[in-house]
């Protein structure tokens, strides 16, 4: 960092009864009010003291800062009260190992989410994603968020484990990351573990898929060692075990870190995916004019192609820009703990080795300083010839460095491919009176989402969305504009269309380091419903 710096605050108590501050500390107000406790910070400034239980933690709430900690992972290491939660479930895994073993485990794990990948999953997103919606009927009440989590769970499986979960087994897999996720919040934020081991009725279903998620994945791993050889991921770990002893990335696989490996993905890839879709489909019908031109786009583009596919990718601009807002206004991973190393300076403060650093990046995508209009959808920030005003660094879904998401690519073509799909076919309407509102937990989105399936014809007339302008006045319509988003241009391999489409991804590329800014104003906070 420069001498220019953003210098902090440091907050004791905010929010927090004195007589059980020493014990809960802030978590209790984490837990109960989290996106309302994270705007409240910054006016304390830019890094701002807290506490988790009796430990004390530090929350950076400055773009440039966050940068920092995401690019210096030998200080700043995976560790603090979420992962110290994440390892008793995930083991030794991608997500929760320590810098000096992560370097090996990505080399294993980053060619079955390779780019060139994409192409051979698009066909499975499709078929999982028709799947979801096939038993659905005019005018039923779905559960948006379980249909959600079942098309994730059943595409993750299929690539991480092929066909190796029958129906029923997914679904058991589903319900058991769902309570799992629930319990790891309160785990994180009240890093109290004598409380989670009273038998509550909480506790104990926690407590049973924890062991139902293991023992099915044990139960995978022993089938697949009897029976033949498969190109996915369980086959690259069971061909790098067979090689042990060997040098590079298969010199240290272990049966252990397999298990390790496909519990840590599953998690991961699931519950992400399935809240950003969920997420995506309660923000739609309150944004009309966004719901029409995703609509228009769907129809163009499949017009002569039924399902989307690889070709049809690239394609789906809108679509995708439609993901990528959805990822900043409601960011399925909106808070991170990584703890230091060593002594070190941030802020101005010196930190202790083995402090509790926090970020979150609803708090960052939530800044005004970074998104003009934090608190509204606006899908056209993030169309190819607008994306370039997003400060870099300023947009972090998937985080950034070498720690960055693995399997981000993989991620934005099944949301985007996910939501091309349904929507090309249905229409999901709210219940009448009823706003269903993110709540976070292990991760941030709509988790009793029921809506009314309403059916829809395509036109077929090939209108291009119209484009809106972001400088259009607060609680005022956009005007539209006639110039429809870029295309590519004539014909193209399936390699060519691949390599535009990670041109277009706009979660790729945040990165950089953030451009100087100036301090955020006391004011400048915002509320949290976009």
């Amino acid at each position: 960092m420069s001498d220019a710096e953003p210098k902090a605050e440091r907050i004791w108590s905010v929010g927090t009864a004195p007589g059980i501050f020493p014990i809960v500390g802030h978590g209790i107000t984490l837990f109960r009010r989290p996106l309302d406790f994270l705007n409240s910070l910054p006016v304390y400034g830019d890094l701002v003291e807290i506490r988790l239980g009796p430990q004390r933690a530090w929350l950076a709430c400055h773009p440039e800062l966050v940068h920092r900690i995401l690019m210096d992972p030998r200080t700043f290491d995976k560790g603090g009260p979420q992962y110290d939660r994440l390892r008793p479930l995930m083991g030794n895994g991608l997500v929760t190992c320590g810098h000096e073993e992560h370097r090996r485990q990505r080399r294993l794990i980053r060619p079955t989410f390779h780019p060139s990948r994409i192409a051979d999953y698009t066909r499975v997103m499709g078929e999982e994603a028709e799947s979801v919606f096939r038993a659905w009927r005019p005018g039923e009440k779905v559960d948006v968020s379980a249909a959600m989590l079942a098309l994730s769970t059943r595409v993750t499986s299929r690539v991480l484990l092929s066909d190796a979960l029958d129906a029923a087994t997914v679904a058991e897999v589903r319900d058991c990351l769902a309570a799992l996720v629930r319990g790891l919040f309160i785990r994180t934020v009240v890093p109290l573990g004598p409380l989670f081991r009273i038998p509550t009725p909480a506790n104990r279903r926690y407590r049973q898929a924890f062991d139902r998620l293991h023992a099915i994945i044990d139960a995978a791993i022993d089938r697949r060692r009897q029976g033949s050889p498969r190109d996915d991921l369980l086959g690259t770990l069971l061909n790098a075990e067979a090689d042990h002893g060997g040098d590079g990335a298969a010199a240290a696989v272990s049966g252990q870190e397999i298990h390790d490996q496909l519990i840590t993905l599953l998690l991961t890839g699931v519950e992400s995916t399935a809240m950003c879709l969920g997420s995506v489909f309660s923000l739609l019908p309150r944004h009309p004019e966004v719901e029409r031109r995703l609509h228009s786009e769907v129809d163009a583009v499949l017009a002569h192609a039924g399902r989307p596919g690889l070709e049809e990718l690239p394609r789906l601009v809108y679509t995708r820009s439609v993901v990528t807002e959805t990822l900043r206004a409601y960011p399925p991973g909106w808070l991170f703990t990584r703890v230091t190393t060593r002594e070190t300076d941030l802020a101005g403060i010196r930190l202790p080795k083995g402090a509790t650093v926090l970020y979150s990046p609803y708090l960052l995508h939530h800044d005004p300083a970074s998104f003009p209009d934090p608190d509204r959808f606006l899908p056209d920030r993030w169309l190819p010839e607008q994306a370039t005003a997003v400060p870099h660094g300023a947009l972090l879904p998937f985080a950034a460095g070498s720690r960055k998401c693995v399997g981000d690519t993989f991620a934005m073509a099944e949301a985007t491919l996910a939501v091309a799909t349904i929507a090309s076919r249905w229409r999901l309407r709210p219940l009448p009176g009823h706003v269903e509102q993110p709540r976070p937990a292990a991760t941030l989105g709509p988790r009793s989402l029921v809506m009314i399936c309403e059916p829809r014809s395509c036109t077929g007339s090939g209108e291009a969305p119209a484009q809106v302008s972001r400088t259009a006045g607060k609680g005022r319509p956009h005007p539209a504009q006639s110039s429809p988003p870029p295309r590519p241009e004539g014909p193209c391999t399936a390699r060519e269309m691949l390599s535009r489409s990670e041109q277009m991804s706009l979660t790729t590329g945040m990165t950089q380091t953030p451009r100087p800014r100036g301090r955020r104003r006391e004011g400048d906070k915002g509320d949290h419903d976009a």
